[in-house]
């Protein structure tokens, strides 16, 4: 008997990546949902590495943070190639931090709802601003809407442009990986992996991007 699931993609790689350097990242200030554009051209180095690394990958959708960083770094990266219009989502944005945002952690090392907010790992929110539990509320919405798109129009490649934190919160919930453990650099992300199972999609695997050594997609 026929089963229509037999066509469905079995395989989906998200590529999530950070954005580029900007002035806050060099300064370490917390950017959150600050619109900080990127300090070139000193991001293009970075930038152009990931570029050549996604070079021969062709993805079925594109999704993008909405603010400015990362409007650019998606620009840089896929300059030049045919692909599928990028959707701008909010849901992507950095943690929001609050009255944190435009700090630095020499300004607020002493400061006691800082310190319990470091301890916390991020499970208690900033002052102002977003806990991990509601910045995992956004992305596993937008995630689900992802996977339930490759699904109906066979995406087997999704690229989205995204934030440290954010990549931090996925590889946390994804991986399993540590809080500390779960940073990336700029212009450098995460490619996860799921396949399609008789419950829904799960995580099966995650790797660097760039790949710290050659990998086959």
């Amino acid at each position: 008997m026929n089963d229509a699931r037999l066509d469905e993609p079995r395989r989906l790689d998200v590529v999530v990546v950070r954005h580029g350097l900007t002035t806050w990242n060099r300064e370490r200030r917390y950017q959150g949902h600050r619109d900080i554009p990127l300090l070139l051209p000193d991001a293009e180095p970075d930038l152009d590495r990931l570029r050549e690394a996604l070079a021969d990958v062709a993805f079925d959708a594109v999704h993008c943070s909405d603010l400015t960083r990362c409007r650019q770094t998606l620009a840089h990266v896929l300059e030049g190639r045919e692909r599928a219009a990028p959707r701008f989502d909010a849901r992507l944005r950095e943690l929001a931090f609050g009255d944190y945002e435009g700090q630095t952690w020499a300004a607020l090392k002493d400061d006691p709802g800082y310190r319990a907010w470091v301890d916390s790992q991020g499970r208690l929110p900033t002052p102002g601003g977003e806990s991990a539990d509601d910045l995992w509320a956004r992305l596993s919405a937008w995630l689900e809407e992802v996977m339930t798109e490759a699904r109906e129009a066979g995406h087997r490649r999704v690229l989205a442009v995204s934030h440290g934190g954010a990549i931090r919160e996925l590889r946390r919930r994804l991986e399993a990986a540590d809080f500390w453990d779960g940073v990336v650099g700029q212009a450098q992300g995460r490619r996860f992996t799921f396949t399609l199972e008789e419950d829904g999609w799960s995580c099966s695997s995650s790797s660097a991007v760039p790949a710290r050594e050659s990998a086959t997609w």
